[in-house]
């Protein structure tokens, strides 16, 4: 009964196996049992009676003023992580107009348990405008406040002094490593820049891709005169390979400023 049982289970193994494999010779692609967002034409053959359409954003309340003297108009680049028990918000904070990289950003923090009700905690690191009653940190460190793009690090190799990591930089300067033990005290992870050959000037992105087992950067770069995109990747988030500048099938050039490329949470494949 058992050598029955196991033949029988061979067979199934083997049918399926014909099956994906003429699956995948008709050029259907298979997904299993993966739950797969259906976002463009890259699984829809057709349409009969429907359409994809964008949901479009409703406004709703305001939760964060950057109302303190370090930070006004000119702050940018919102990062939020959730974490097991916490919200953490990271931007830019600079009060007047000044050329990418100037002494005057700095990197601000807020903090929420739900998402919705934030909280600047006077955190004391640094002395800004004759005060550490402040949100601030990371200052007196140009150009790395233009961009400082943090991440909580999924890797199950992360060690807990580093859990959290950002890079930060500029084209002059290239992609500098920073590493966090709480996501508030930074230091840099080393004086050379992590990743160069890009321009950098807008916010970047990495993050653990656990479908790729590596860590993964999207980054700002010119190509043919507009704003573009690369990718590259790393083992260790210190030695990253040759970038890859991103397609964008039979479709008209346009200027991609900021690309927000993150693993879809349902999907991160």
């Amino acid at each position: 009964m058992k050598r029955r049982s196991m033949t029988a289970l061979f067979c199934l193994m083997l049918a399926g196996a014909a099956l994906t494999a003429a699956a995948q010779e008709a050029g259907v692609l298979e997904i299993g049992s993966r739950l797969e967002p259906f976002l463009d034409a890259y699984l829809i053959e057709s349409l009969d009676g429907a359409a994809l359409t964008l949901h479009e954003p409703v406004p709703a309340e305001r939760v964060l003023y950057f109302d303190r003297p370090w930070e006004g108009r000119f702050c940018g680049y919102v990062t939020v992580i959730k974490t097991e028990r916490l919200y953490h918000l990271y931007y830019r904070g600079v009060p007047a107009a000044g050329n990418d990289g100037n002494a005057n950003e700095v990197t601000c923090y807020a903090v929420s348990v739900d998402g919705i009700n934030w909280a600047k905690p006077d955190l004391g690191i640094y002395e800004i405008h004759g005060t550490r009653k402040n949100n601030v940190i990371l200052a007196d460190s140009a150009p790395f406040s233009h961009n400082f793009c943090p991440f909580y690090d999924n890797s199950p190799k992360a060690s807990p002094d580093q859990q959290f990591k950002a890079v930060a930089g500029t084209g002059k300067s290239g992609l500098a490593g920073f590493v966090s033990p709480d996501g508030v005290h930074w230091s840099k992870l080393r004086d050379e820049p992590i990743i160069t050959g890009g321009a950098f000037d807008s916010q970047n992105l990495v993050f653990w891709s656990d479908t790729e087992q590596c860590y993964v950067c999207y980054f700002r770069i010119f190509s043919d005169g507009f704003r573009s995109v690369s990718r590259c990747t790393s083992p260790d988030f210190v030695q990253w390979s040759p970038a890859t500048e991103m397609s964008f099938g039979d479709t008209p050039r346009e200027h991609l400023y900021t690309n927000q490329t993150r693993p879809y949470f349902r999907a991160p494949h």
